[in-house]
């Protein structure tokens, strides 16, 4: 079979930094291919370069057998090649119906909106993917999974023949991603190539048949994805054996819980739920979209109108009622979505480290320079963040070292209890074992009691003592060692749908 894309020999650098060096990737009309590596490998730069973004110093693209001397952007869309980015690149502001016409009026040079067309296009191509999505809803109002699939009904307007997906499923849940994946399938019926670009090793089993691995700027592993099992794609991204062990908690439950709470009610989320957390153990959280395990941690860490018949720290009674009174109480939350909740991209290492401690850094009128840097220069070696200062801004890292300053935040408040909103998401393979080391070592070395809500369940099992599976705002099941295991968890998720 004929290569609908293929690149040869690629290489592109950046100042003295060389991205891509030597790569070459090959797309077959309508199969399904995974473009694999950790942050920095070189994914993004490859995608430019075949979107006509970039165009590498070395080597020559090809589409359908020809070269191309120069491939720009729109010499690409018009070779049918789409790419829908992480952040789907619509407009917020408009309608489903507005942002899936908006590309073929702006090619067609109309300066008018046919309504009655647009929402016939819109309805046409929603029909074809077989999914149901409001036409005249805000694209703003939808979730992530409602967004991409618009992205994708209007890769298909623009006759699309092959589909880059830049982590696709970095902020969907289990459900939604199988939910893609049926439209993925849907596509490769329909003769439509996708490259399906992640560091999600399970995933890219689940849906590619064929694997390209890119590390430091080089190919580093190619082929069937037959020939790979998670072992196999581990090492070829990191260049390591990754193998993490059950974690398991060494001492005793102590008399008094760190944290125990009875009834905790959040009006229409949280039902009445009752939780323990002790010093040294990790308890996990997992549930369906919508079952209210946002809003549990949430509550616990004062952001909600909340009430409970019983709230202990260390056997104390208390209730933390603003976010500076959790604070003082000992309790540190890590939110889910690290770019909009947790961190001041725009500012550097420093300013985002010690924004929770200020009131500590003081002298007088004065915040105490010395201190601050002395702290941030601390947690960037214990949270083993890889940047060239605390002066470097935080968007410019990547997102597992973003994530470890979030963390790294919250711990030189002093924490008891560590509460973990998807820690390791958007994060690639080998970040995601450096954080969860880390958060094993609080919980354990520290004493911290850890609660740690994700829908990766395989990172709950590797990391749990217990997982409490949440719906309708209940805990309705729980698993303990030894009978902890990701066929429960996920017996008991697939009962809920």
């Amino acid at each position: 079979m004929s290569n609908l894309i293929e690149l040869k020999s690629i290489s592109k650098r950046f100042g003295g930094v060389r991205a891509l060096d030597s790569v070459s990737l090959s797309i077959r009309p309508g199969e399904i291919h995974c473009l694999a590596g950790e942050n920095g490998s070189g994914k993004s730069t490859i995608i430019k370069v075949m979107s006509g973004v970039y165009t590498p110093e070395e080597g020559q693209v090809f589409i359908d057998g020809e070269p191309l001397s120069r491939l720009t952007p729109a010499v690409a869309v018009q070779k049918g090649i789409q790419v829908i980015w992480q952040d789907f690149s619509l407009f917020g502001n408009l309608t489903v119906a507005e942002n899936l016409a908006f590309n073929t009026y702006i090619r067609e040079g109309r300066r008018r909106m046919d309504w009655a067309r647009a929402r016939q296009m819109a309805a046409d191509i929603l029909a074809r993917l077989d999914v149901e999505v409001d036409i005249d809803a805000d694209v703003e109002t939808l979730p992530t999974s409602g967004k991409q699939i618009v992205a994708i009904a209007r890769a298909l307007l623009a006759d699309a023949r092959v589909i880059i997906m830049d982590e696709p499923t970095t902020a969907l849940t289990r459900h939604e991603v199988d939910a893609l994946f049926a439209i993925v399938r849907d596509l490769q019926a329909q003769g439509i190539a996708v490259l399906f670009v992640s560091h999600k090793i399970r995933e890219m089993l689940e849906i590619s048949e064929r694997l390209t691995v890119l590390r430091n700027g080089k190919k580093v592993a190619e082929g069937e994805m037959s020939q790979f099992d998670e072992g196999a794609i581990t090492r070829a991204m990191t260049g390591l054996e990754l193998e993490e062990e059950p974690y398991l908690l060494t001492s005793h439950r102590e008399l008094s819980p760190a944290l125990e709470v009875k009834n905790l009610r959040v009006p229409g989320m949280v039902q009445g739920v009752d939780l323990q957390l002790y010093s040294g153990e990790i308890v996990g959280i997992s549930g369906l979209i919508g079952s209210g395990r946002t809003e549990l941690a949430r509550a616990l860490f004062g952001m909600e109108e909340a009430s409970a018949d019983t709230f202990r720290i260390d056997g104390r009674d208390t209730f933390p009622r603003s976010v500076q009174e959790a604070i003082k109480l000992g309790i540190a939350y890590v939110p889910e979505d690290r770019l909009s909740e947790g961190l001041f991209l725009s500012q550097p290492i420093e300013r985002n480290m010690v924004v929770s401690i200020l009131d500590r850094l003081r002298r007088g009128l004065f915040l105490d320079r010395p201190s601050m840097r002395a702290k941030t220069n601390e947690m960037l070696a214990s949270m083993q963040i890889v940047a060239p200062s605390a002066d470097t801004v935080v968007g410019d890292l990547s997102g597992g070292n973003a994530q470890r300053v979030m963390l790294g935040r919250w711990l030189l408040t002093g924490p008891k209890i560590l509460i973990l909103n998807g820690p390791t998401v958007g994060v690639d393979v080998g970040s995601k074992a450096k954080i969860h080391k880390i958060i094993r070592d609080l919980a354990q070395q520290e004493s911290l009691a850890v609660l740690m809500i994700s829908d990766d369940v395989p990172e709950l099992v590797s990391n749990c003592n217990r997982v409490h599976v949440m719906h309708d705002g209940r805990f309705v099941a729980q698993f303990e060692r030894p009978s902890l295991s990701e066929e429960k968890i996920n017996d008991s998720l697939k009962a809920l749908k």
